[in-house]
């Protein structure tokens, strides 16, 4: 198969490669420059960034001077394109959106609910925006909301399936046959919502899949099936670039297929994680005593939550895993060796060549 490039809008990714963002500093300015610089789109994950002792006096501020930091740094490491992904969930989510835009970074990626009024929170008419959406029906809401109240339509479109890490967009009963809600099945749906809408604003609107792609393969059988790129997270985590801990890692490459588990998130999701010494000590019936000065998530139950995500994902982070949650894709225990994105990106061009 011969490698297409990527179109959003007037930006041209070489290869039709985004990687996802990984919250709480899994994907930073290191790893999402890395990729840039291998001809694919790298992602920034806006949330989690700032210091947690600071974030206790002004969450809002110290978030939005973190994002920066990495914005800038990743400017300083590529001319290639860069994503910024942002969660509708969080508290401070407008200000990390017009954050991103002002600081000329123009592809603005929102997931973790319906981003409805994304086009309301960004000023300039230069940013593309990207809308997480699960389902055919999911797009034409959004699509249909955009158009109605902005006169406007996404840049492009990310399909996250079942499969992928973290928190995700389907129920736990969904997620126990996702047979049904597989990217094969997905693709198809999205493409027949967005035509009317490609038709009406008179471009094209990529559809990029992601969970559960792991290697050339899957990228050549969704781009045969009509997409335009893919949007892989989990291997890009046992990367040199990838500015975790090394025990984060590793927790990637020791994990089985059973170890990848399904849990109940405080944010009121489902997540995919590796059940580690943390969450086996959840299992207990431990609950850790919560005092959350930062409210960081609108969806947070903080008075039933067990735990605070915020705080067992910077764990991981630093490499903690007896308090740490570790997210992961589906495939996560298909990784066996670390590699350079350099490497990564070869082996998977080089896969996709000989499809």
């Amino acid at each position: 198969m011969k490698i297409p490039s990527l179109q959003i809008g007037d930006i041209t990714a070489r290869i039709p490669i985004i990687q996802g963002g990984m919250g709480v500093r899994v994907s930073l300015a290191g790893l999402a420059s890395a990729v840039a610089n291998e001809g694919g789109i790298g992602t920034i994950a806006s949330v989690g960034l700032g210091d947690f002792e600071a974030c206790k006096l002004d969450f809002e501020r110290v978030c939005r001077e973190a994002l920066i930091c990495e914005l800038r740094k990743a400017k300083s490491l590529t001319d290639g394109p860069i994503a910024v992904n942002i969660m509708g969930v969080l508290s401070n989510a407008k200000d990390l959106i017009q954050t991103t835009a002002r600081e000329g970074v123009r592809l603005i990626v929102s997931g973790a609910s319906l981003p409805l009024k994304l086009p309301e929170m960004v000023e300039d008419p230069r940013a593309l925006l990207i809308p997480i959406i699960r389902s055919g029906r999911a797009a034409n809401l959004v699509l249909r909301a955009w158009d109605k109240r902005y006169q406007r339509t996404a840049d492009a479109v990310i399909i996250e399936g079942p499969m992928a890490g973290g928190h995700l967009g389907f129920s736990v009963e969904q997620l126990q046959e996702p047979e049904k809600y597989a990217l094969s099945i997905l693709l198809p749906e999205v493409l027949d919502v967005i035509k009317p809408f490609e038709d009406k604003h008179g471009r094209k609107i990529p559809v990029i899949v992601g969970g559960g792609i792991f290697d050339g393969t899957d990228i050549a059988r969704m781009l045969q099936a009509g997409a335009a790129g893919v949007q892989m997270a989990t291997r890009f985590v046992c990367t040199v670039e990838c500015d975790v801990a090394q025990e984060f890692k590793q927790a990637y490459l020791d994990a089985k297929e059973e170890d990848i588990v399904i849990i109940k998130s405080p944010v009121g999701l489902p997540g995919r994680a590796i059940r580690n010494r943390f969450l086996k000590n959840l299992e207990t019936g431990l609950k850790e005593k919560i005092n959350c000065p930062y409210r960081c998530l609108s969806t947070c139950n903080v008075a039933e939550a067990r735990y605070c995500i915020a705080q067992a994902l910077i764990s991981a982070y630093l490499g903690d895993m007896n308090k740490g949650l570790v997210f992961c894709g589906q495939n996560a225990h298909r990784l066996h060796k670390i590699v350079t994105v350099k490497e990564l990106i070869a082996e998977l061009l080089a896969e996709i060549e000989a499809y």
